[in-house]
Parts: C-alpha cells; structure tokens; sequence
C-alpha cells in the first residue's frame, strides 16, 4: 500500500482522489487550508487518513505537512497537486492582482508542494508525483487565456521534472482532465473578472456564458477520473499526459492538427532562417 500526499483534498477531484485511495487501502495526507473540511466528509475517521491544515502558498505549512505525513506514516509515494482554481476573463480585462493571486496558488503553490515533498521521494529513490492540470494547459480559449496560462506553466515544470527525476526512480504524471461535475465552475473554485471592454464581448463573452449554463452538466465522472488517475499509479510505465474526457481528446487532437497543418504549411519559412 502507498502513502499519498494531497493538495486541495476537500473537495472536487481532490477529494474523490482521496476517497479513491482510501477505498484501495491507502494511505492519505490530506490537505486543505482548513483539515475540517477534509474531516466533515469521513466521521467515521477511516484507518490511513492524515487530514492536516496546508495552504499552498504558505511553504511552512506544507513543510509541515510533510513531517506530520512523515511522523504518522513512515513515508510518502505519491504526490498529487491538485489544489487550485480558475479564472475568467479577456486577458486585457484581468487585473494584475487576480492574475498574480492566480499564479500563486496554480504554479508557486506546486512549486512550494514540489520543495516540501521531493527530498523525500530522493531520499527514496522512487515515488511518482501527479500535477493536475487541464486540457485547458493544452489547448486553451478566449476568456480562459489566464487559467490556460498557468496550467501551460505546469505542463512546462512536468516536462522538465519528469527528466530531473527519472533517474531518481520518481515518474511524474500531468492529468489534463476535460470538463466533469465537480464544483470548479461554481464561484467556490472559478473567480470572474468584471466585463468590462465591450469590444471583447464577441470574443470572450460566448466562453463566459457557456461556463456559467455547463456549471454541474459537465460530462465526465469525477469518481470514475479518480479511478483512472489511481489506476496510473499502479502501471509500470506511466505516461507522461494523460487526458481524462472524450471533450479532452477532442480538444488535444484539434491542437494538434492545427500545429501540424501550420508547420508544413511555414516549413519552408522556418527553413530559410538556417545558416
């Protein structure tokens, strides 16, 4: 059996993750900015949940975090950042303080969840961290230019960790989940920036009222995207993407087309510029 560590367990995915990885005999370190949270959803208080008090964007807290994980269980496996939230908005519209409170909790947040928890995953030698981002990280839309931004910026760190820590023996693993009934389009996990340039109402303002009529018609199964992303950590080579949600590949394999369609087409352009 593992031991996990997880960020925004409260709620949403999060907390379905939790539920998964208890129900398998696991382990969890859940975390919230406030542990009741955690604990209203289990009275029963199961064997193997650690619910504990972490804000990710307070580094001492997550340090410890990790020694009340560490003094409780003997170890961590696996590390799910999974806390953070949304944001909607033309780009020019956004503030500069909702976009820096965005980054704080969707980037820095896993940075400071990364520091707190990698020495012991090398200390180990093995372990696999799972970064939640979104299809929105991939393939990202008007009026969700910022979220996208900060989910991009986890794909970047995924990439780039995955190379640092192979050798290691850790895997990292970014979900990119598509829509599913969780409460992320509710304003409890997606903040709203004021509309407020009329010239961006064609461009921004259908993604502004689709959000708002999908909140709780998502497609996809939060229990069954738990299962899956428990599942990946059970296979001997995991991947380094993985998409939850027929809309997620939709949208992944629309990408990647358009990319293919413009290199061929500006091959030639690309070409030109060597030496």
């Amino acid at each position: 059996m593992s031991v996990w560590f997880v960020t925004g367990a409260s709620r949403g995915l999060g907390a379905e993750i939790t539920r998964e990885a208890l129900d398998r005999g696991h382990s969890v370190i859940a975390t919230a900015r406030e542990a009741s949270a955690v604990l209203r959803a289990y009275p029963q208080a199961p064997d193997g949940l650690l619910a504990v008090n972490a804000n990710v964007t307070e580094p001492e807290q997550l340090t410890t975090a990790v020694r009340a994980g560490l003094a409780e269980f003997g170890r961590i496996d696996i590390v799910v950042n999974n806390a953070g939230y949304g944001l909607i908005g033309a780009i020019e519209e956004t503030s500069d303080e909702a976009a820096r409170a965005l980054f704080d909790v969707n980037v820095f947040g896993v940075l400071n969840t990364l520091r707190a928890t990698l020495p012991t995953l090398r200390a180990q030698r093995t372990g696999h961290v799972l970064n939640i981002g979104s299809v929105g990280g991939f393939a990202t839309a008007p009026a969700a230019g910022l979220y996208g931004a900060s989910k991009f910026a986890l794909e970047g760190i995924s990439e780039a960790l995955r190379g640092e820590l192979a050798p290691l023996g850790v895997r990292v693993t970014i979900v990119e989940p598509g829509g599913f009934r969780t409460d992320f389009l509710s304003g409890s996990s997606m903040r709203v920036e004021p509309a407020s340039i009329a010239d961006y109402a064609a461009g921004a303002g259908p993604v502004r009222r689709a959000l708002a009529e999908h909140d709780g018609r998502q497609p996809g199964d939060p229990a069954k995207a738990a299962k899956a992303i428990v599942d990946i950590t059970e296979v001997a080579e995991p991947p380094l993407r993985l998409q939850l949600g027929a809309d997620a590949i939709e949208r992944v394999e629309a990408k990647l087309e358009l990319v293919r369609r413009e290199l061929d087409q500006w091959r030639h352009v690309a070409l030109s510029t060597g030496i």
